[in-house]
């Protein structure tokens, strides 16, 4: 329906439709990232991935364009000046950047009273320092995408271990994916009125290299999905829907969000 009450024009087609929009997703070639890629390729945005490993980047890239367009673009975003890199190698290509998935991250476990304080220092600046300098970096070509019918989007990879008290001794990691939710908020708020809309996806179990350790155990796989509610470990289109959703017109209407994609786990944590 429109403000007057009207039915609006949009089919269901037209609402969650990304096709023609450029979009980035750092730490694309696997996990969580190759599964936001996949679906934005597939769905017909010009897709930018970047990974720390250039063999492991172009080989996704070139998997990914057999279903549309996927630029590889490796390189470490834990170094301030590779995300510089990035934004200029995108502006001599693109005057636009409709879509910016940060999800590059790293993880650390340890018991408590071995944990190291480094750890700390390597998932701040990767988790939180990273994700906030691409961002500002990549605010001209935003607002260049941005207007007030279609917004500009930020999507945040954030974690239910942000939203709860995780089973596994992973300080660092839940306290900065913590950060990155609030950052999520507080760069929402700013963008607004810029038509930049800032939301944050936080995952539950899903198959990604920082899951591999339990996933890939059988007994151990099957331990977790019991756990969840709905009964299993998410798959690739749970993931790749909600950032369609969110890049769509269909999510157009919602900023500062943090979404559990979950199974309903997160629910179930204090």
């Amino acid at each position: 329906m429109t403000a007057d009450g009207s039915a609006g024009t949009q089919t269901p087609v037209d609402l969650f439709s990304v096709s023609g929009k450029v979009a980035v997703v750092t730490g694309g070639s696997r996990g969580i990232g190759a599964m936001i890629a996949a679906g934005l390729v597939r769905a017909g945005c010009r897709v930018y991935i970047t990974a720390r490993k250039a063999e492991a980047c172009d080989a996704k890239a070139a998997e990914l364009s057999q279903f549309g367009e996927c630029i590889s673009v490796p390189l470490n975003l834990a170094d301030p000046e590779a995300a510089a890199r990035l934004v200029r190698r995108l502006g001599e290509r693109e005057d636009r950047l409709h879509i910016l998935v940060n999800n590059a991250g790293a993880s650390w476990g340890a018991p408590l009273e071995d944990y190291p304080l480094e750890a700390f220092d390597k998932l701040w600046a990767i988790n939180v320092k990273g994700l906030f300098h691409l961002t500002v970096l990549s605010l001209p070509l935003l607002r260049a995408a941005a207007t007030s019918d279609d917004p500009a989007r930020v999507i945040n990879i954030g974690s239910i271990d942000g939203l709860g008290i995780p089973a596994m001794e992973t300080y660092a990691y839940s306290t900065t994916k913590a950060g990155v939710h609030m950052l999520t908020r507080h760069l929402a708020s700013k963008l607004a009125r810029e038509s930049i809309t800032v939301n944050a996806i936080a995952p539950g179990p899903f198959d990604s290299k920082m899951m591999a350790f339990a996933l890939d155990d059988p007994q151990t796989r099957a331990a977790i999905a019991a756990n969840v509610p709905l009964g299993r470990v998410g798959e690739p289109d749970d993931m790749a829907g909600t950032a369609i959703f969110l890049a769509s017109r269909a999510g157009r209407y919602l900023t500062g969000a943090v979404i559990p994609v979950d199974g309903g786990l997160a629910s179930l944590r204090r």
